[in-house]
């Protein structure tokens, strides 16, 4: 049985992450971590039994197999560095970690001798929207992302657009052949490929990309309407981290 560890407990994908491991038998929440804030508000009864609680890094007293981190971008590299270096395999939700910070990752995961897997998206339908995007990128180079989250999401773009771009990128055979263009309507440029965010309330996740060529266009989308699509992607990436060696990063690589 896999113990697992939980930082970003009390959020929305926290609590989600908590009840699909209530429903497990092959693994157990062993301890979580959440702000001061959230644990006011989470009354005795409702705390998992068996479970600690921690709201600083200095006070966790234990280990476990996962660390799986969904906290937030301004204290996810520290989380992980703190994983790593403890004792804890990493599986890493929480988006918006720049290169530099991978590296880190990267870094610490193979001094340490732990696996970390990186996780832009734990949806399939998603993790099959970018393997299709860098098919379709090979034969249409000129392409545009539209990605679309709920109003608390913080970075934009998303991981998911972000590593979608990368992917586009590195399967291209040749360069798209539209002027540059530095105007802001134009998108967020990610590896030469335009990113275009949205944060609005009665949205969960969406991408959309969109291929053109000449007399023609390819869309392909992908739609989340509920944290439950996530749930299978983060029971895989805990379950397959046996099979990661350092960093990786995509669910695909366990998949």
């Amino acid at each position: 049985m896999k113990t697992v560890f939980l930082a970003g407990a009390q959020g929305k994908m926290g609590l989600a992450i908590q009840a699909m491991l209530a429903d497990r038998n092959d693994m157990q929440l062993i301890g979580m971590l959440t702000t001061e804030k959230a644990l006011a508000t989470l009354a005795d009864e409702d705390r998992p039994a068996g479970v600690n609680v921690y709201t600083h890094l200095d006070h966790i007293d234990q280990s476990a197999d996962v660390w799986v981190d969904v906290t937030n971008p301004a204290v996810a590299l520290a989380n992980g560095t703190y994983a790593l270096t403890h004792g804890f395999d990493l599986v890493m939700g929480t988006s918006g970690l720049q290169a530099a910070d991978l590296e880190t990752l990267s870094q610490l995961a193979e001094a340490e001798g732990r696996a970390a897997l990186v996780v832009p998206n734990f949806s399939i339908t998603a993790v099959l929207l970018m393997q299709f995007a860098e098919q379709a990128a090979k034969y249409l180079p000129a392409a545009e992302i539209i990605e679309a989250h709920h109003e608390d999401k913080v970075d934009a773009p998303s991981g998911t657009a972000r590593a979608t771009a990368e992917l586009i990128a590195a399967a291209r055979t040749q360069t798209p052949d539209i002027p540059a263009s530095d105007a802001l309507a134009r998108g967020d440029q990610s590896q030469g490929v335009p990113i275009h965010a949205m944060r609005l309330p009665g949205i969960l996740a969406e991408e959309t990309v969109v291929f053109g060529s000449a007399g023609e266009t390819m869309t392909i989308k992908q739609s989340t309407s509920s944290r439950a699509a996530f749930m299978t992607g983060v029971a895989q990436a805990i379950t397959g981290l046996d099979r990661v060696s350092g960093l990786a990063v995509g669910l695909d690589k366990v998949l």
